[in-house]
């Protein structure tokens, strides 16, 4: 196929300077060759009086059942390629998102190139000033000498974990980077080159066993072809399905230990006494707050307090929904609701979060980071651990659905580790000596 017959193309209509419209299209040649693909597909799901099971003419199908096909190449063009593409081209493009884009539209049908419309509410644009360059003093650590035998433990710990784990082959709770294609009978692809990265974690629960099936006892290099249940459940909520996957296997993060070469790596850590240094972090409290999160709300106050802008009342009142949601599951809901001032301190936490969202962002287009498979990583290597969750401060939203764990888009994730990367680049910047 030539390239320009299988690329996709991202255009965005600004309405106004905080929303615009984002289309994602797909090429005539590929909308056809899943077509074609499914409809091959489905010969061995459709019954008709006067052929055997089977054998029942593609014509046929596409007379009989082209609605159906169609509403379910939407759904598996937008979990295949759409969204990853959706947001890789949101970073290139260097949008200021205020929340998640959301699906206005879908064009789809047969020789014709394929749209997917978004919405996208922007934040307005803000100034920054030379932040490098503001007087910041870090909060210090408590200097138990408990603190640092606590250090040493968890190093020693997880070290001696490591020590007696096979990181080479994957195991239950792993998290599991794997690239997809989707390939015809004669293992060709359908796509041309076009490969999806994703990320999974292998969870313990029945609902995961079909994945632990697939997926336990592999190393980096290997290839899968399957038409496991669990992959035809993951592109199709309605339709059968026996697409042929391709999947090979491009990094392994063990749950078993933490990877300190990973967090120093996150940090920019050259020694082993400033990994200890900054392991501290998360273990020296004041008033209930790790020095780290302290260090954090300073970096905030600071930026915030310097670049004085109003956070859009519309994004406000959506994130104070968010935040009335997540105080609900908390089992102190009641005493907090019982305090007097407790919907002011509702909102002022909302408007908090939308004004460190906005600096962030702006601040990492600016300094053109970008987030990198590395960067998801480290990133994750984080959530193996409760208190080393501490040193993460925009957290992923919940991995599972109904119970079992399913593939995450890499660029979806990138969305997160751009912001956590971006907020270890300014405190590094401020504390820099």
């Amino acid at each position: 196929m030539a390239q320009e017959a299988t690329s996709l193309h991202f255009h965005v209509d600004y309405k106004h300077p905080t929303l615009c419209t984002a289309t994602v299209k797909i090429p005539p040649r590929l909308v056809d060759a899943i077509y074609q693909e499914t409809l091959q597909g489905q010969k061995q799901y459709t019954s008709a009086q006067g052929f055997r099971q089977g054998n029942v003419p593609v014509g046929y199908i596409e007379h009989n059942f082209r609605a159906s096909l169609l509403e379910h190449l939407k759904e598996f063009l937008f979990k295949h390629m759409v969204l990853s593409y959706l947001y890789k081209e949101i970073r290139l493009q260097k949008l200021t998102l205020a929340g998640e884009p959301r699906l206005t539209d879908i064009f789809l049908e047969p020789h014709r190139t394929a749209e997917f419309s978004f919405e996208c509410s922007l934040f307005p644009s803000v100034i920054l000033q030379n932040w490098k360059f503001f007087p910041f003093k870090a909060p210090k650590r408590k200097n138990y000498k408990d603190l640092d035998r606590q250090v040493d433990t968890f190093i020693k710990d997880e070290r001696d974990a490591a020590d007696k784990h096979d990181a080479k082959t994957i195991h239950t709770n792993d998290w599991v980077c794997f690239d997809m294609t989707l390939v015809d009978a004669k293992n060709k692809p359908i796509f041309g080159t076009y490969k999806e990265r994703l990320w999974l974690k292998i969870g313990d629960e029945e609902a995961d066993q079909e994945f632990r099936d697939l997926f336990l006892g592999k190393q980096v290099g290997d290839l899968i072809r399957s038409n496991n249940i669990c992959l035809q459940e993951y592109f199709s909520d309605f339709l059968n399905t026996n697409y042929c996957l391709c999947l090979e296997i491009k990094d392994i993060l063990s749950h078993n230990f933490f990877c300190f070469e990973l967090f120093k790596k996150h940090f920019r850590l050259k020694t082993n006494k400033e990994m200890l240094q900054k392991l501290i972090e998360v273990f020296s409290y004041r008033n209930d707050m790790t020095q780290r999160r302290a260090i954090i709300e300073e970096t905030f106050k600071i930026l915030l307090a310097k670049h004085q802008f109003d956070a859009p009342n519309h994004l406000v009142l959506r994130q104070q929904k968010l935040v009335m949601d997540a105080v609900q599951e908390n089992p102190d809901y009641n005493v907090y609701r019982s305090q007097h001032d407790f919907k002011e301190r509702v909102r002022d936490l909302a408007e908090k979060q939308i004004k460190e969202v906005m600096i962030i962002d702006q601040i990492a287009y600016q300094e053109d980071i970008i987030a990198t498979d590395d960067d998801i990583k480290c990133y994750l290597n984080f959530i193996k651990r409760q208190r080393m969750k501490d040193f993460l401060y925009f957290q992923l939203p919940e991995t599972k659905v109904g119970g079992q764990e399913l593939p995450l888009s890499s660029e979806f994730l990138k969305q997160y580790c751009l912001r956590e990367k971006t907020l270890n680049y300014i405190i590094y910047h401020l504390t820099k000596k």
